[in-house]
């Protein structure tokens, strides 16, 4: 089945940061004929387990996902978790701990832009921004936006909410990494030449990120990614043959929250199937 099927392995629902439900992106799934897909909320499992309840026979295939946000010493880092079981322990702890830390930022992330910029927000917002699932920057900018203290979304983020650095506690990607291994999944980097921000790791830099995340125990990266250029696919492509890494192709889809469309990984169907691909997709029991 795989030559030529659409796949698209790295997408968001309203769980965490997208706009659409872990219902409708099911429906959207099939409305883009999408053959393969995962879900991939960052430090949450929950939309997986909707996901998998809704899916019937002849539905696309669905592999569940995640996304924990990691950094250390070196950098930050987004590692993606496939096939895994979400009710193992270290999934839960992960998962569990994610959410901590993710809850910890946005509590001094608008306590900052209220202090910094004197942006103020009604109670009731606030109530309801924190009794999201997964709440994060973009939320903040969202309400900014609403209130008339940005123009958009990304001004919001780029001009006010990033001037607040984080020093203390992060999940580290080794941790990450060993969690996903411990809960029967398959770690592998997301968009790995996208580091800090607008950073671009490239070269030898980035050999040596991954020649160290692998000794952690990664097992893939996300070769095809709708903000790559053909050139930064090709490279990961090359380092993912020498180093016989699994391949992954994702769109980072966030509905209406990211101008990105569902199934927009830079993964051109074709009869010539990249094998670091196909042997993530066997991985997955396909």
């Amino acid at each position: 089945m795989f030559p030529g099927i659409k796949i698209d392995l790295h997408m968001h629902t309203s769980v965490s940061d997208g706009s659409d439900t872990p219902r409708e992106i099911v429906d959207r799934v099939k409305e883009a004929n999408i053959d393969v897909f995962s879900v991939t909320d960052h430090d949450a499992t929950e939309a997986c387990r909707i996901v998998r309840d809704l899916l019937k026979k002849g539905d696309p295939h669905f592999i569940c996902g995640a996304e924990f946000s990691c950094k250390d010493k070196l950098g930050q880092y987004h590692i993606l978790a496939y096939h895994y079981d979400p009710d193992a322990q270290p999934i839960e702890d992960l998962v569990e701990k994610g959410h901590r830390l993710r809850m910890k930022k946005v509590t001094a992330r608008l306590d900052f832009v209220q202090n910094e910029f004197g942006f103020v927000f009604p109670k009731e917002e606030i109530e309801a921004l924190l009794a999201l699932d997964n709440p994060g920057k973009p939320h903040i900018g969202n309400l900014m936006v609403k209130y008339g203290y940005a123009e958009n979304k990304e001004v919001a983020i780029r001009n006010y909410i990033d001037k607040l650095h984080f020093s203390d506690e992060y999940i580290k990607p080794e941790e990450a990494i060993e969690s996903v291994l411990r809960g029967g999944g398959i770690p592998v980097l997301a968009h790995p030449f996208f580091g800090n921000g607008d950073q671009l790791v490239i070269g030898k830099e980035m050999e040596d990120r991954l020649k160290r995340l692998m000794d952690f125990g990664l097992m893939g990266v996300e070769a095809f990614y709708s903000g790559f250029t053909p050139k930064l696919t090709k490279e990961m492509l090359d380092f993912a043959d020498r180093f016989g890494l699994l391949i992954t192709a994702g769109s980072d889809y966030h509905g209406e929250n990211k101008l990105v469309r569902l199934g927009e990984t830079g993964y051109k169907n074709s009869t010539s199937f990249p094998s670091g691909l196909l042997k993530f997709l066997e991985a997955c029991g396909l």
